[in-house]
């Protein structure tokens, strides 16, 4: 009978062992996938951080298109400024040169008549 425990009991231990065994490797396994899938978040994680780098980028460059286009349209502004600037001169040069012109007709008429009274019979 106590052989036939200490047998029993020898199998119980090799099952075990067997079982340890199936766990160890199962564990293994695990680890490895944990390992993959670790791996794999990494590499997510760096293309993110990739990604994230070129938006600031791009974000960038926008913002610097947006201020050259806002100096553009300040220039634009001020030259336009200067257009009607000039026209306004333009305008009062002309009603000068027509009140001139006005006049030189004015005299040039006195002075056909003045010149009229001169004629010779």
């Amino acid at each position: 009978d106590l052989l036939a425990a200490v047998h029993a009991l020898a199998q119980r231990s090799a099952e075990a062992a067997r079982e340890i065994k199936q766990l160890i490797m199962e564990s293994g396994q695990r680890v490895d996938s944990g390992q993959k899938i670790v791996a794999e978040a990494g590499a997510t994680i760096r293309a993110v951080v990739d990604s994230t780098r070129q938006v600031g980028d791009l974000l960038g460059a926008i913002a610097n298109g947006a201020r050259e286009q806002a100096q553009g349209i300040a220039q634009i502004g001020g030259a336009i400024h200067e257009l009607d600037q000039m026209t306004q001169q333009n305008a009062a040069l002309v009603e000068q040169t027509a009140a001139a012109s006005s006049a030189m007709r004015q005299h040039a008429e006195q002075l056909a008549q003045a010149v009229g009274a001169f004629r010779l019979p």
